[in-house]
């Protein structure tokens, strides 16, 4: 039974929802609910699917291909692997990418199975992750996409704070449109996709500052946690507690807090930095780095602290709380905690 990760569907069709009111409210009119941090969990994604919403968006083909009887399209938010090209075709409807050469694999995929892949053209506005970068020239590229019978060019997009932590801004989103108009405006076409990033750009909601032409996000972590990832604001009316962690205490004891020894590499191979704090009250749980770093996960009980831990082995320090042997700690995990614990198979997921 324990360790466990409850989920809340109620809760995550309601921060659902709440997001696309959310992104209409601030013109974008088309929704991509990035669900990569549920691990393919079949539960989860048919709850975010009653909502109407415009693609599913994950990072592995083995989960996209899960999903095929759900209603919304199916969208691959990582760059496809050359060598999966049939596959990305098969199992998704449109794929991010900013290789040419994968985007010709994708075509010959495509006319083999007799259909038409949809692409978003991604471009890099200074975070440097993926995408051409937007001082590079790109117009001989959208050229070539433009004749390939089997491929749709869908639209353009960025991806912004994933790697350099860059803030979406009014100047780079701009910059974004810009080589939208100079593409339109060369080959004489509509784009029907201006991507404007993921859940950093939420913090713009509101101010007036997301170009009008930016009409779709692609959403993840601000529905599961409630919360934007530029500066990890609460997003009002949005849920934080959908998704609570409990474990199982398998020792209680009176111990020093500071070892007593040399002190060498523990097992993760790092000289452990701990501070003395005298006789300390320690729990511990069965629940360990091999489910989740630690780092990543917080008590829900403010009395208590995390100390440290091991592959199998959470400790805490109970301070004056009057746990018992067997009893349950319940934690909160941040997103990177979240993607760890759907992703471990030793954690049970119960649907509430």
């Amino acid at each position: 039974m324990y360790p466990k990760l409850t989920i809340n569907l109620q809760k995550l069709v309601e921060n659902t929802n709440r997001m696309k009111d959310l992104c209409l409210e601030n013109n974008i009119t088309n929704l991509c609910v990035v669900v990569k941090v549920m691990s393919g969990d079949l539960r989860c994604i048919q709850a975010i699917s009653s909502v109407d919403i415009d693609y599913l968006g994950d990072s592995r083909i083995e989960n996209l291909k899960r999903f095929q009887e759900l209603k919304p399209k199916k969208a691959l938010m990582r760059l496809p692997m050359p060598h999966q090209a049939y596959q990305v075709v098969k199992y998704s409807d449109m794929s991010l990418n900013s290789e040419i050469d994968t985007i010709r694999k994708l075509n010959i995929a495509a006319q083999k199975q007799n259909k038409k892949h949809e692409i978003i053209l991604m471009f890099d506005m200074g975070d440097l992750r993926e995408g051409i970068f937007f001082q590079d020239p790109y117009l001989e590229i959208v050229d070539e996409i433009l004749s390939m019978d089997n491929i749709i060019l869908k639209g353009i997009g960025t991806n912004l704070t994933c790697y350099g932590g860059v803030i979406p801004s009014q100047e780079n989103l701009t910059n974004l449109v810009k080589i939208a108009h100079s593409i339109e405006h060369e080959f004489d076409i509509t784009l029907p996709i201006i991507s404007g990033g993921n859940s950093s750009s939420v913090f713009l909601f509101g101010k007036g500052l997301i170009p009008h032409e930016i009409n779709n996000l692609r959403i993840g972590e601000a529905i599961f946690l409630g919360r934007e990832t530029a500066y990890g604001n609460q997003i009002p009316y949005m849920h934080e507690d959908i998704f609570t962690l409990y474990a199982e205490i398998i020792e209680i004891k009176e111990k020093p807090s500071y070892p007593i020894g040399e002190i060498g590499m523990n097992s993760f191979g790092e000289v452990p930095q701990i501070k003395d704090l005298g006789m300390m009250k320690r729990a511990i749980l069965a629940v360990g780095k091999q489910d989740v770093q630690i780092d990543n996960i917080v008590p829900i009980d403010s009395n208590i602290s995390i100390v440290g831990g091991s592959s199998d082995h959470l400790i805490i320090d109970l301070k004056s709380s009057n746990y018992q042997l067997g009893d349950v700690i319940s934690f909160r995990p941040n997103y990177p905690g979240l993607l760890q614990l759907m992703t471990s198979k030793y954690i049970k997921k119960e649907h509430m």
